[in-house]
């Protein structure tokens, strides 16, 4: 896939004449920039939840049309959220990129905020107003099913289907202490069934009674477990399911009856980063058109810009039924819910 990705850039840059090099901090990555003799020399430390197919490729690219170098240091959201506020008096890190925006939000106070200079291309509802992040992607969340476990006639279609009983120690589900976007999964469901009356926390007590005590440490593992058969349904995000049902595995896909979310994730820079130029370039490179448009179409992750074309095969965003999910609610009360979810699933409430 990265090579596909590489090989599809490459074709971008030759046949259309769009894209050229840049690497002064006072151009655009993603838009165009100076030539290779202006590649600066400076460096990138870079946060990542992300998994490595989407990552390798893209700072891969970054740093060929900048010559700014990257290092990159993955874990799970969660876990690297944690490591920028340890450091917030000495930043190690440049850039946070990936996890719910809402996971971002809940940690403005460690961000700089900056505008990018794509801004006037990207939808408004997915913008912070107070510029602490950038949207990267907007990730619907999805039920996803072993074709091979699943009867045809017993797939779920919202919910409240994986409650049945037969979906006992069935039902994949990453650690939201962990994972930002299994939290924006469980803020989705909380806002499905009640998130302001104890409906929504109902719901998720039987949840888990449901899951039987499994619960995975990170979203990736989920993303693997339902095709490899070791689940028959997996809570996940459209993007993961849709690149394995691509590599031709048995899985489908549902949008819940009930509604779900399409938050985005996004990236944002690190207060105190001894880069701040360079990281500036990032930002807008990752949301440049060209990036925009190859992320969407090798990796279907949805773009977050209004001049790039929907992905073929797709439901529109604006076809899916969604919640009316709290971005505030979400960020402002993010500790709350995770203890409280976690005392769920110890046996505490």
């Amino acid at each position: 896939m990265r090579k596909r990705w590489l090989t599809a850039l490459v074709c971008v840059i030759l046949l259309s004449g769009i894209l050229t090099a840049c690497g002064s901090s006072s151009g655009s990555a993603g838009s165009g920039g100076t030539d290779a003799e202006s590649k600066s020399s400076g460096k990138l430390t870079i946060y990542s939840p992300n998994a490595a197919e989407i990552n390798n490729p893209i700072i891969k690219e970054f740093q060929d049309r900048t010559g700014i170098s990257v290092d990159l240091i993955s874990g799970g959201t969660g876990e690297l959220l944690k490591r920028v506020e340890a450091e917030a008096n000495n930043p190690l890190g440049d850039i946070f990129w990936a996890g719910g925006a809402d996971s971002l939000a809940s940690f403005a106070e460690y961000f700089e905020p900056y505008s990018t200079s794509e801004k006037s291309s990207i939808f408004p509802g997915y913008l912070d107003p107070a510029n602490n992040w950038t949207p990267f992607n907007a990730l619907p969340m999805v039920i996803t099913y072993n074709k091979e476990l699943v009867p045809e006639d017993e797939v779920p279609q919202s919910w409240e289907d994986l409650l049945d009983p037969k979906w006992k120690g069935q039902i994949a589900f990453a650690d939201p202490a962990k994972s930002g976007s299994s939290y924006t999964q469980l803020v989705t469901m909380l806002t499905a069934f009640g998130k302001d009356d104890e409906q929504g926390w109902e719901y998720v007590k039987q949840l888990v009674d449901n899951m039987d005590g499994k619960i995975l440490s990170g979203s990736s593992l989920v993303q693997r477990a339902v095709p490899d058969g070791e689940f028959a349904l997996g809570i996940t995000l459209e993007d993961a399911a849709l690149r394995y049902m691509e590599g031709g595995a048995q899985i489908g896909i549902i949008y819940p009856s009930e509604g779900t979310s399409a938050v985005p994730d996004g990236a944002a820079i690190i207060k105190g980063t001894k880069n701040l130029e360079e990281a500036k370039q990032f930002m807008d490179f990752l949301v440049g058109k060209d990036v925009q448009e190859l992320v969407q179409s090798e990796f279907k992750r949805r773009s977050v810009r209004d001049d790039v074309n929907p992905v073929e095969g797709l439901p529109q965003t604006v076809d899916i039924e969604l919640v009316e999910y709290d971005f505030e609610w979400a960020s402002d009360n993010k500790e709350a819910i995770i203890e409280r979810f976690t005392n769920i699933m110890m046996g505490i409430e």
